[in-house]
């Protein structure tokens, strides 16, 4: 395995969304799913690192505009009414890969629930020789399986750790990796653990 053209993609593992501090437990909207996340990934990360490969993290951003009021969607300003100035913005603690995971060799910030969406993905990507993809993060439902078919579109090698994402809600979960298995590989952190280990 030439792991030097493979990619950890870790889609929006950020401060906001997991740590204690961040926006989400702000608000209340927590998942022992999501907060478990960093720690299992953790070795994983180490043994790419080990192997060439690279990590690749994306971070949910709300943009400022005047006086540093976000842009925000107005169907996520109906789902999380609770997101406020500061939250997510680039440079931030919010906006931040989590400490466990960290440092990234690429960082690329996004707007929409697809990393590929009006970003610089797909080139830093082409860039760096990278046509392996194996994808962790949150939510699964959400910016994980957006992200998964934009890939599979783009002839990216794509597969998804099954324990490696997580969502809200469990079933969402379960029923969009299920979903994902017809364009992506599906596994687990222990068994890539192993084979980038093997190597």
């Amino acid at each position: 395995m030439n792991w030097s053209n493979t990619a950890l993609l870790l889609l929006d593992l950020q401060n906001d969304f997991i740590h204690p501090r961040g926006a989400y437990a702000r608000a209340g909207q927590t998942s022992l799913a999501i907060t478990a996340l960093p720690a299992r990934l953790a070795p994983l990360c180490q043994a790419m690192r080990a192997a060439g490969g690279w990590i690749v993290s994306t971070h949910f951003t709300l943009v400022p505009g005047k006086d540093g009021e976000p842009f925000i969607s107005g169907h996520l300003q109906k789902l999380r009414p609770f997101l406020r100035k500061g939250d997510f913005a680039p440079g931030g603690f919010g906006h931040a890969l989590v400490d466990e995971l960290g440092p990234a060799d690429l960082a690329v910030e996004k707007v929409a629930y697809s990393a590929f969406y009006m970003s610089r993905l797909d080139w830093v990507l082409a860039k760096a020789g990278i046509e392996r993809l194996i994808v962790a993060g949150i939510v699964t439902n959400g910016g994980v399986a957006s992200t998964v078919r934009d890939a599979h579109v783009r002839d990216y090698d794509i597969t998804v750790l099954e324990d490696g994402c997580a969502a809200f809600d469990d079933g969402a979960h379960r029923l969009h990796i299920e979903a994902m298995g017809a364009i992506a590989k599906l596994s687990d952190c222990e068994s890539v653990m192993a084979g980038v280990q093997a190597e």
